[in-house]
């Protein structure tokens, strides 16, 4: 009697352990459900250009994605690197990223990480990899102290603004892009 009391409380264990999500920490990478999610490496450089195409794509911003592989590289892994990637894999295929840097506030006197995109592949999208990818991050920027965790959406991308605020992030209206190209950065610079 004690004996399949024992077996079945066992056997109800691994049912709830196989119904939980899986999540397990390998180094900097984390196994989340059937995703990977992992620091970018140099050999990530045509992947992550390729899905920055598709990123470009959907924005409808395609003929503004003239970075290459080379600028790509040496922007993450030259030696004063400009940003970070994290890469979302399944299956060992790349299907998603999200790209960032360490910004300052003078307001907090502390750092902020900024993120510059986060794409998910359409096929993949609704699975929880952006919100895994976005968690991540979250953690990063709690781990290095950053008072803020900024980013930019589109004003017609509405559910991207849905699914931010309802991780409870807020889109700031009253805040306007201010851009200068390489033209008119040279030109100030001439003076």
């Amino acid at each position: 009697m004690r004996r399949a009391g024992r077996d079945r409380s066992r056997r109800e264990a691994r049912r709830e352990k196989a119904l939980r999500p899986r999540r397990s920490v390998h180094g900097d990478s984390r196994v989340e459900g059937r995703f990977l999610i992992r620091p970018a490496a140099a050999g990530d450089v045509d992947e992550l250009l390729r899905l920055i195409a598709s990123l470009a794509e959907y924005e409808k911003l395609s003929h503004m994605a003239v970075g290459t592989a080379a600028m790509l590289r040496e922007a993450l892994f030259g030696p004063r690197p400009s940003c970070e990637a994290m890469i979302a894999e399944r299956g060992g295929r790349a299907i998603g990223f999200a790209l960032y840097f360490t910004t300052f506030s003078t307001f907090l006197c502390k750092p902020g990480l900024y993120l510059e995109d986060l794409f998910i592949e359409p096929e993949h999208r609704g699975a929880g990899i952006g919100k895994a990818l976005l968690r991540r991050l979250a953690a990063l920027a709690m781990e290095r102290g950053c008072g803020r965790f900024e980013w930019r959406v589109l004003d017609w991308n509405e559910p991207s603004i849905r699914f931010y605020e309802s991780l409870g992030a807020t889109v700031m209206p009253e805040w306007e892009l201010v851009r200068m190209t390489e033209p008119s950065i040279a030109a100030l610079a001439k003076g």
